[in-house]
Order: structure tokens, then sequence, then C-alpha cells
């Protein structure tokens, strides 16, 4: 049997023979792609392979069509829009994911785009080198303020709790409520009414691609400001991008656009003021890409063993 790595998951090749060998015990053969692949090659490095590990880069229909001995695909990411799950389900596939190995590092990104808005650090960072003073950056504190969490699963939940930890009033929405908590869990409207910051941590699916559009956006405070570190569609951005330049709320940090970065010239968000942008680092620290890596390759190792875990 063979395990594909079909493209980069974070992690050299030592570290990758290491983990093949602690965790699954030689009892599949590795094949490591430590390079991007377009379509094509993905088909090429994955046909004749049993398991494939991916991280959040397209691994749909086109390419599993091609690779009739695949049997599961660990995926090295928390979402897996980006995979072709109706064909795996009905091909038997089994997919699994690596949730909860970013929790910590999206959270703390998250608190970094309040404070950093809310203090003008990049602005500030600006004035420095060009000379000028502190004349034009009054600042404002987390402490005190209204924090909104839409989409309380165990990343809003970590965010929720650093919130807090920041002197912060927090308010959560999920769809399904289940057993105790230690927030105030209202309806989404009342957030984006009343909060002065609120935080995305949706999947995207069909129910929540373009959740935050025009309608939704108008209901904001002025004051308010919108952080995304979810995933791209569920924020129309030509509409967040209109509310800024009309100055109809304080700012945005975004971290996740509808296609991955880099971004075409004509991505909305590029020109508007007051907005902090990422090129989809929420996950990315240390910690957290070896903490995925650990997990990527226990799924295939549970796998193996005829008890898979974190199955989608």
């Amino acid at each position: 049997m063979r395990l594909a790595i079909v493209e980069p998951i974070g992690i050299d090749k030592a570290k990758c023979h290491e983990l093949a060998e602690t965790i699954l015990k030689n009892k599949i053969e590795v094949s490591y792609y430590n390079s991007p692949a377009d379509y094509k090659e993905k088909i090429k490095r994955s046909q004749g392979a049993q398991a494939v590990m991916i991280a959040n880069n397209p691994y749909k229909d086109n390419i599993l069509s091609q690779c009739p001995e695949l049997k599961m695909i660990s995926v090295a990411f928390t979402g897996v829009d980006h995979v072709g799950m109706e064909y795996c389900r009905k091909n038997k596939i089994v997919v699994s994911n690596c949730s909860g190995y970013a929790n910590e590092a999206v959270s703390e990104l998250v608190i970094g785009m309040c404070i950093s808005l809310y203090r003008n650090i990049a602005a500030s960072n600006e004035a420095v080198r060009n000379g000028k003073t502190n004349e034009n950056f009054l600042g404002s504190e987390l402490a005190g303020k209204k924090f909104g969490v839409i989409g309380a699963g165990a990343i809003g939940l970590k965010t929720a709790a650093l919130a807090k930890a920041f002197g912060c009033e927090v308010y959560c929405y999920r769809r399904h409520l289940s057993g105790k908590s230690d927030y105030m869990f209202v309806d989404m409207d009342t957030i984006l009414k009343t909060c002065d910051i609120i935080s995305l941590h949706t999947p995207l699916n069909e129910e929540t691609r373009g959740l935050i559009d025009v309608n939704k956006i108008k209901l904001m405070k002025k004051n308010a400001i919108l952080i995304n570190t979810a995933r791209g569609p569920v924020v129309d951005a030509h509409a967040l991008a209109q509310a800024l330049k009309e100055h109809r709320i304080a700012g945005a940090g975004i971290d996740v656009f509808d296609t991955e970065p880099p971004l075409a010239k004509d991505e909305p968000l590029l020109n508007v003021p007051n907005v902090i942008l990422t090129p989809h680092i929420g996950f990315n620290t240390r910690e957290a890409i070896e903490k995925r890596a650990v997990t990527a390759f226990t799924n295939v190792a549970k796998w193996l063993e005829g008890m898979p875990q974190n199955v989608m």
C-alpha cells in the first residue's frame, strides 16, 4: 500500500520520515512531494496510492475520478470544502481532517487584528518611518467592548475566552446549541446590531456562503469592526469594501478571501481604508503546523487499523 503526500504540509522531508516511522510504523509506503502541484500533477502523484494526504488546495472530482485505487484522504487542514466530498461519499473514500490543530493560532490572530485596528499599529509604524508624530493616532481599548462570535465552535469559543480575558463582554451565536456555556448566546442579528467587534468562525457551506451580505452589514454599528478568519466567501467582499469606503463601519481584519493569495489586482478589499489584510496565515504557526502533521499521520494510522478517526 502507498500513501502519497501530494503537496506541502509544512514539514520538511526529515520530519515526514520521522512521523512515518513513529506513527505509521512502516505499515505503508510513503511518498512525499514537497512542492506545489496543479491538478494534472496531483493526479500523477496520487495514481496508484490507496491513501493521500493533502493541505488546503483543491482536490475535486477531476482528480478523484482519475484515482480508482484511492480509499482514504487525510486532510491536513480543518475545512474540507476544497475536497470533492460528494464523490468521496458515493465511492466510499474515507476523508479525515485535523480539526482543532489551529484553535490557538487562529484565535490569537483575531485578537492581534483587533488590537492592531484599535491601536493603529500599521499606520503608526508608517508614521514613525516617515518622520511623523502620534498626533492622529488616538486609539481604543478592548476592555469593555462588546465582542461577538458568529460560529461558536472550537475556534470561536477559544476566541471568546481570549476576548473575555481582555475584559470584553462576549456574545456568541451558533445554529445548534448543546450543553452549558460560559457565554451569552443570542441570535446573529443581535450580535450584528449590538457588538463593537464581530469575529467570524463559521465553516463554508451552502448556508454560510455570502452569510455577511449587504443587508447584514447594514445592521452593524458605525464603530464596529469585522474580523474574518473563517472562509472568504462567508463575506460579500464587495459589500464590505463599499461599507468601509463609505465609513459605515469602522474597520476590518481579513485573513481569508474568495481565492487563495496572491490576490488579483481587482480584489475589492485591496484599496479601502482601515482594513488589515493577511495572506491566510491564521493557522500558520510552528506549533500548529507540527500538531497538524501529527494528527494527519495519526488519521492514516487509525484508518490502516480499521478504526478511522476525525471522519467528515
